[in-house]
């Protein structure tokens, strides 16, 4: 797939303008956005274990969050990855009133599955015990994810319920939840991509079995733990599931069968095939799809 310390340290962690941030997201945030630039969510001190939180303009105490996770299979990448082609999804966002967070987590060559899922959710506890320092809503978190990202966003909003272990660091648990799913043309059933010919994973250098660390083929109990299908039932979150018709990295039926299972369950969800579109890139950023996230958004979050 392709895409495409803690406590003193936390309030003072990169409160800068949008004039001191990375050159390539300056021109898609507004100047009047506040930026809290690479804040450490896990008290560590790892390249990993930042995130960045940017504030609308005259942002109240209590702001609902979209929590933005990055594609980039699983090992590449970082927190300002897809937001390029996203440009006016993440203006309409933030002119809604809407804060925006970005996560990073660890890339899957540096440690394997379900190092990934523990990082989303210690950076989500994180952003929920520390609302009111950043005039979040800790009420009020969304996700939103893209490719590798839209498989985590998906994982953790399905799995929120659950109480997974192994999805945590040791000793943390979650007090947040998940008022809706945003997922990207995010795989969501490993068993079902190992099956098909035609995706090619069954090798030790494809992203899958690299984020697995195993062959999906070898180790089912594996590709079902990091599978979203896993963990659907009726108490989950909205989703809005976008794909491409012509995904060449992810079957568009990843997320056809997503959005199978989900309506099965009596979970609302809604998902929108885009004529023509590969994996990723500006077609996905078109105003029809931004009036379906924003409706979402406004449906749950309000």
């Amino acid at each position: 797939m392709k895409s495409s310390i803690f406590a003193l340290g936390c309030l003072l962690s990169g409160l800068v303008s949008m004039a001191q941030a990375p050159e390539r997201v300056k021109s898609i945030f507004p100047a009047s956005t506040v930026v809290y630039e690479n804040v450490p969510y896990a008290g560590d001190t790892l390249r990993k274990h930042l995130l960045d939180i940017y504030l609308p303009a005259g942002a109240g105490p209590r702001t609902p969050v979209v929590v933005w996770v990055h594609g980039g299979a699983w090992m590449s990448n970082d927190k300002y990855a897809d937001m390029g082609y996203m440009r006016n999804t993440i203006q309409d966002i933030l002119a809604k009133g809407y804060a925006l967070a970005s996560i990073d987590y660890r890339h899957s060559t540096d440690a394997v599955f379900p190092a990934q899922a523990q990082d989303c959710n210690q950076a989500l506890e994180f952003l929920y015990q520390h609302a009111s320092q950043y005039k979040l809503d800790k009420d009020r978190i969304a996700l939103i994810g893209f490719s590798a990202g839209g498989h985590l966003a998906s994982l953790i909003g399905l799995s929120n319920n659950n109480a997974v272990a192994v999805f945590y660091p040791p000793g943390l648990t979650s007090h947040f939840k998940v008022r809706c799913v945003l997922d990207f043309y995010g795989p969501s059933d490993f068993l079902m991509l190992a099956s098909n010919p035609d995706t090619a994973i069954n090798n030790m250098h494809n992203p899958v079995s690299i984020l697995l660390g195993a062959l999906p083929v070898e180790r089912p109990d594996l590709a079902k733990r990091a599978s979203p299908v896993t963990y659907i039932d009726k108490d989950d979150p909205p989703f809005l599931i976008v794909q491409g018709e012509k995904d060449e990295s992810v079957p568009n039926t990843q997320s056809k069968v997503l959005h199978s299972w989900l309506t099965l369950a009596g979970v609302a969800n809604e998902l929108i095939v885009v004529p023509k579109a590969p994996h990723y890139g500006e077609m996905f950023d078109a105003a029809e799809i931004r009036a379906r996230v924003l409706a979402l958004l406004e449906k749950v979050m309000r």
